[in-house]
Order: C-alpha cells, then sequence, then structure tokens
C-alpha cells in the first residue's frame, strides 16, 4: 500500500524483471507523469546503497535502490525464504500528540483509532468528500496522547496539506492536538522468515512477545527505536524508525549479525513482494475515486465508526457497505503474457468489458502470472472466467482470491 513512484522506475523496473527471468514480463508500478528535472533526494542511507551495488533510480522525488546485485526473481525468493531488508526512509512519519488526538484523527480516516489498545495499530485510509482515498496509511495508538502513523512518500505533499488544514481548523475550535514530522528519522523495513532471529541479537527487549500490527519504543543496537511489526510483504517482519544519524550503523549491524541470511532488497522485489500479498499499490491499485469498500478494505471500518460514521465521505461509504459498490478489487490467474496496469478485462461470455487490471506481473514464487484489478460487482466471484487483453490479443483468465500467496504474519497462537 505504499505508493507514489515515477515513471522513470517503471520503466526501469519493466527492463529489469524483463530480463530476469526468460518469459517473464514487467509489471507497472505506480507512475505519474514526467516531472521536471529536479535534484533528488537522498536518504541517510544513499551512499552505503551506491556502495553495495544498488542501482538507483528516482522514486517520489527520491534516489532509491531498485535493485542490488542479484535480480529482482531472486531477491523476492530470499525475501521468502530468509530475510530482506529495505531503505523505506523515503516515506513519512509522523506523530500526533494531545488529548484530543485520536478524535482529530477520526475526523479524516476510516479506522476506529480511539478503541486501538495503546502499543496497536491497524492499516487505514485517509478519505475525501467523495469517499474516494486520499491514501493508505498504516496508524499507531501509542498511547492516549500519542499517535504515529506513516505515509506514502509520492502522497506526502498532498497528504500534509490535507491534515494541515483540518488540524487548524480543529485547533480553532478549541482541540488540543499538535504534529510534528519525522524528517529526523529514517525508516528500515527487515521482512521474512530470519528477521526476527537476526534483530533480537542485536536487542534486550523479547520479540516473541511482540505480535503482528504493535508497536514498541526500544533500544535497537544502542539506538532508540520505534519498532512496528508489520511490513508490506506478507512476509513476518519489522518496520524500525530510528534516528538518522544511527541508520547506516543499525543496517551495517543488521548484516553483519544475519552472516548473509539477510540481503539488501531493492523496491524492484518490493513490488513482487506486495503483489504476491494482494496488497494494494497507491496510485495503482487506489486512487481517489476509489472508495475503501470497493477496494476491499471493508475491514479496516471499525464497527463504531460504521454506526456514527463522522469522517469525510461517511455516506457513500456506509451506503455501499449496505448496498454494495459498483465495483470491486479482485485477484486473478491468468495465461499468455503477465497482464499489466490498465490492460482491458473482458467477460468471458459477452466479451463486455467489465473492468481493467491495476497491478500485474510474473509471480517468482508461484511462477505463474498474477495480477488484480477492478471487475463490476457480479463478475467478482472466485472461479469467475474472464479474458484480459494484451496487446491486442485476448487472454484466458480467472477470478481468484487474495492473498496469492499465504502471509506469515506473527499472531498470538
Amino acid at each position: 500500500m505504499r505508493g507514489g513512484g515515477l515513471r522513470q522506475l517503471s520503466q526501469c523496473l519493466a527492463r529489469r524483471l524483463a530480463r530476469s527471468k526468460p518469459g517473464a514480463m514487467p509489471r507497472a508500478f505506480a507512475t505519474a507523469p514526467a516531472a521536471e528535472t529536479v535534484e533528488l533526494k537522498k536518504t541517510a542511507l544513499h551512499d552505503f546503497h551506491v556502495e553495495h551495488g544498488g542501482k538507483m533510480v528516482p522514486f517520489a522525488g527520491w534516489s532509491m535502490p531498485l535493485q542490488y546485485k542479484d535480480s529482482i526473481m531472486d531477491s523476492t525468493l530470499h525475501c521468502r525464504a530468509a530475510a530482506g531488508l529495505f531503505d523505506v526512509s523515503h516515506m513519512c512519519g509522523l506523530s500526533l500528540r494531545g488529548r484530543d488526538c485520536a478524535p482529530f484523527l477520526e475526523t479524516l480516516v476510516i479506522a476506529d483509532v480511539a478503541g486501538l489498545r495503546p502499543g496497536t495499530g491497524t492499516l487505514t485510509v485517509f478519505t475525501n468528500e467523495r469517499g474516494g482515498a486520499i491514501d493508505d496509511s498504516v496508524v499507531t495508538k501509542v498511547g492516549d496522547d500519542h499517535i504515529y502513523l506513516v505515509v506514502n512518500a509520492g502522497c506526502r505533499d498532498k497528504d500534509l496539506a490535507h491534515i494541515g488544514a483540518h488540524l487548524e481548523a480543529f485547533k480553532a475550535k478549541g482541540g488540543d492536538v499538535e504534529w510534528h514530522i519525522h524528517d529526523e528519522r529514517s525508516l528500515l523495513a527487515l521482512q521474512g522468515p530470519m528477521a526476527a532471529p537476526v534483530l533480537q541479537l542485536l536487542m534486550k527487549d523479547d520479540l516473541s512477545k511482540i505480535y503482528f500490527g504493535e508497536f514498541r519504543t526500544l533500544d535497537i543496537n544502542g539506538a532508540h527505536c520505534f519498532l512496528t511489526r508489520t511490513g508490506y510483504t506478507g512476509e513476518d517482519g519489522f518496520e524500525i524508525s530510528v534516528p538518522s544519524e544511527h541508520a547506516v550503523d543499525l543496517t551495517k549491524a543488521i548484516l553483519e549479525k544475519s552472516e548473509g541470511k539477510v540481503r539488501l532488497t531493492g523496491l524492484g522485489a518490493r513490488d513482487s513482494l506486495r503483489l504476491e500479498a494482494g496488497l494494494c499499490l497507491y496510485g495503482n491499485d487506489m486512487e481517489q475515486h476509489t472508495t475503501p469498500v470497493e477496494a476491499g478494505l471493508s475491514w479496516a471500518i471499525g464497527k463504531r465508526r460504521r454506526a456514527e460514521g463522522g469522517f469525510l465521505g461517511a455516506e457513500v461509504i456506509l451506503k455501499q457497505l449496505q448496498e454494495g459498490p459498483p465495483v470491486r478489487r479482485v485477484g486473478f490467474f491468468s495465461n499468455g503474457p503477465p497482464p499489466r496496469s490498465h490492460s482491458e478485462i473482458l467477460s468471458s461470455s459477452s466479451g463486455e468489458k467489465i473492468g481493467e487490471v491495476t497491478s500485474g506481473g510474473f509471480s517468482p514464487c508461484l511462477k505463474k502470472n498474477i495480477a488484480m484489478g477492478y471487475v463490476k460487482s457480479g463478475f467478482h466471484k472466485p472461479g469467475t472466467e474472464v479474458k484480459i487483453v494484451i496487446r491486442g490479443k485476448a487472454n484466458d483468465g480467472i477470478v481468484t482470491k487474495m492473498p496469492f500467496v499465504p502471509t506469515k504474519y506473527y499472531k498470538p497462537s
């Protein structure tokens, strides 16, 4: 769900994927109109990436590693088998503080923020007045007076403008809430079955007592970090917010302690992993005209929020919960070349257009084509046969449940 790519990244990813396996065709990354030439921002790990063979590409205004010395296919498989370490410092972390931070945020998102236990979080969606998605975010209730959230890099400017405008209006009415943007911190994502065993070597706190979706502030390798057991791959793993001056040392420590089990991993494999996990990429699979119900995220709308509303676009969203949405996000398996973003989806019986692919490609783990997209309600049931048009030819496809690869989140037994 962490989107906001640039056209250059899409083109570069396409070339890399096309070379990484015979017959493997590229999948579109989240794209935006080509930007004017500007100086790209660099994370605290930029030079470290270059020194370790990172192939740097523009992404949401940042210079980010697409891949390293191994292929995107190999990186994807290694993360599932062992672990991958991603620099996701381009994403924007921020804190809301004050006694009214939860009521304020609930005017903007669909989650039951107040109902979260301290130290737990959930996926949510920022909505507009029409019920469409401004962005998706993982929001954590650190305590009753502190909320931590991370928004997508490509949505940063519009998200901060949106939050800021509503914050000022809320405060003008007497609300007690302030915010801080954590530009002083970097963000690492350590994902895969070896993530916990390796990270445990660098800290005293017992990771076996921290479950999926939970948050802690603690010391890792001598640095005071925000640790969330979450990720964007479907694997067990962590997102680690670390003071930027400690980012390189922590990265080196993780790699050294892992003895080869953890590899630096780039945006190319991150996209393959999230697609296999059936996760949305904002800008591809969810946009300002897409409601959370249409995107298959009804589960993220808290029970109390369904009863009370109180968020932007609630009337539209609650009506769709009652009556059903006009379109639905679904998964597909298909024959022929891998589907790409904007490939048309046709009814296999009548030939009418019933939808469009939003993300698709060759799955490194399943060794077959997978895709997701939107179809008219009524064509969304698993097992429904469709045709997916690629380069003018209609190929057989079938609607399937997601995730494509089973998730392995660490939850209480």
